[in-house]
């Protein structure tokens, strides 16, 4: 019986470091030099990462999502990566959705699995090969939830901020840029970029600060700290029920802001969301 029980333990634990252990190709910012035409371009979509491992569908640390078994039945025998997302705008109900250990099936009816890469024996192939493969995969599995994301080619800089400014304007999150002749490489690379109409970053909450006027009785503003120390307010981007129920401290929010102050604090920062937080 104990060696039973140590046998089952040691599988739980390799079962775990396995999962953890998953590649994952992460983006870095785009900048003013790359050149467009080098690069498939795609709508960003503002959900929650994750990987199909062929068997089990993981967070990108590795930890499992516990979706309803029709949402995963028809995924194919291999690895795709993908966002759960459900439309522009939503991302608390996609996050409190995936996040539950027992899945509520009328919630995940809104959500879809976009699949924007499939490299698992692939990875020595190029993106723009890949890109045809998973749109094959994806299709052949004709399911209105899995959807293969669509990429297409912009000529120049120029087209593609008109198009960054359409696709906002229509609720998108921005751009992902992904190098055309790209293998696949693990963690952070230039093979893969994004693009939005502002910056973001992250930072600690420190304290909350009460509101005045409209908003007494509720957050009026909250209190942060980047990693380099510096701290400053956040006051905007909130709604009134993230108000009455504001981040704590020690927690970490997202937030957008328009380049820095010369005391290098992120000018009109506003807030976005709470931090994507791993499961």
């Amino acid at each position: 019986m104990f060696l039973r029980q140590c046998l089952a333990a040691c599988l739980l634990f390799f079962s775990a470091f396995a999962l953890s252990q998953q590649d994952v190709q992460l983006a870095s910012r785009f900048s003013d030099d790359v050149h467009v035409d080098d690069y498939l371009v795609s709508e960003k979509y503002d959900g929650i990462r994750a990987i199909w491992t062929g068997k089990q569908l993981i967070t990108r640390q590795g930890n499992p999502i516990y979706a309803p078994t029709w949402f995963t039945d028809p995924l194919p025998d291999v690895w795709l990566d993908g966002e759960l997302w459900s439309t522009h705008n939503d991302f608390a109900f996609i996050m409190s959705t995936v996040r539950k250990n027992v899945p509520v099936d009328r919630e995940w009816r809104k959500i879809h699995y976009m699949v924007f890469d499939a490299p698992d024996e692939a990875k020595e192939m190029p993106f723009e090969k890949r890109y045809q493969r998973y749109s094959r995969i994806v299709n052949r599995l004709n399911v209105s939830h899995v959807r293969p994301v669509e990429q297409f080619s912009v000529e120049n800089n120029q087209a593609l901020s008109l198009l960054l400014e359409t696709y906002v304007k229509n609720g998108a999150e921005g751009l992902m840029l992904h190098r055309k002749l790209a293998t696949f490489e693990n963690g952070r690379t230039d093979n893969l970029l994004k693009l939005k109409p502002y910056m973001d970053a992250e930072a600690k909450v420190v304290a909350i600060l009460n509101g005045a006027g409209k908003y007494d009785g509720m957050m009026g503003s909250i209190l942060v700290e980047m990693p380099s120390g510096i701290q400053f307010k956040i006051g905007s981007g909130f709604s009134d029920d993230e108000r009455r129920n504001p981040p704590q401290p020690g927690d970490y929010v997202t937030y957008k802001y328009h380049g820095f102050t010369e005391r290098g604090i992120p000018r009109f920062a506003s807030f976005l969301r709470l931090r994507e937080i791993d499961y």
